[in-house]
């Protein structure tokens, strides 16, 4: 048995939590999937996955070899390309996930500078606002404006996002435009909820050093990025985004920052991908090039004491 397939298809089946997709993507027979998985386990002496008729659970023995698979066969990768030109020249497919915001105005923009410099790679990128499972889903890496809650995952800050308060003109023009905290009494928030509880998100408002959280009633919730600043837009009360976000919308006047002399506190940006010693050239230079690129996006704020 080819010990380096073997990994390969075990890490696949992980990954799509399925035997016949993990045969469809490699273009492998299910037998054979079946087969070397079969023989990896008797090999090893203990059992990798729990399969039943609708699902494939991984065991703790399994967490542990897959997670020292990801180390091997990125070393692997690694090793193949120390003498080629695929060193300078990386290919392949990269799939990266990142907020809506971020894909539609910083990196979709300034693609052409990456497929000048890596014309032989292709980027599968998704625009999303939620959280995903990198290893399970075959994300390489992510843009995220919070920590991840699995803690395995490499975490690079780029930086942090200005926020702002803002609101439409005829909200403010029906509600009054308020000038202090106190002055919120009376007006309303449109609810961004996350998809791990239903609770709406407070306002947040920096105020002489202090974070001061407000809970204001509204008419509506939304989950995603997009949504929320589009219900700003129309007028269902006020919301707090990223400047980078509402850039097009400030400009046209659809939105208007309040309170500017207390602003909502930075949102942090993150790039989280799988751990391990050796990533993948493809990934590698893509991730570099976005710690370049935000580097130099004005909008973000940097931590000059991390050397981020």
């Amino acid at each position: 048995m080819d010990q380096i397939q073997a990994m390969r298809i075990f890490v696949r089946i992980v990954e799509l939590g399925s035997f016949s997709r993990a045969a469809e993507k490699l273009q492998l027979p299910r037998a054979t999937v079946s087969h070397t998985l079969k023989r990896l386990e008797q090999r090893l002496g203990v059992r990798l996955l729990v399969r039943t008729t609708r699902q494939v659970n991984i065991t703790a023995e399994g967490t542990l070899y897959y997670q020292r698979c990801l180390q091997l066969l990125s070393a692997f990768e690694e090793a193949d390309s120390l003498f080629s030109h695929q060193r300078l020249q990386p290919e392949g497919k990269v799939r990266i996930d990142m907020p809506h915001s971020l894909a539609r105005n910083v990196v979709i923009p300034a693609l052409s500078d990456f497929y000048q410099r890596y014309p032989h790679i292709t980027l599968m990128l998704g625009a999303n606002d939620s959280t995903i499972d990198l290893m399970r889903e075959g994300v390489d890496c992510v843009l995220r404006a919070w920590l991840p809650h699995d803690e395995q995952l490499a975490v690079r800050n780029i930086g942090q996002q200005p926020q702002i308060t803002c609101a439409s003109p005829a909200y403010l023009a029906k509600q009054g435009v308020p000038t202090s905290l106190d002055d919120l009494a009376g007006h309303q928030a449109v609810g961004y909820f996350s998809r791990f509880h239903n609770r709406d998100y407070p306002l947040e408002f920096v105020l002489q050093g202090k974070v001061e959280s407000r809970v204001l009633p509204g008419i509506l919730s939304v989950s995603g990025a997009d949504a929320y600043i589009a219900a700003g837009v129309a007028g269902l009360g006020l919301i707090q985004a990223p400047t980078p976000g509402i850039q097009s919308q400030l400009a046209q006047g659809e939105l208007i920052e309040i309170l500017p002399h207390c602003p909502p506190p930075a949102m942090p940006l993150f790039i989280m991908f799988p751990p391990g010693r050796f990533l993948a050239p493809r990934v590698r230079v893509l991730i570099d090039w976005l710690v370049e690129l935000f580097a130099h996006y004005p909008p973000l704020l940097r931590d000059r004491q991390s050397g981020v």
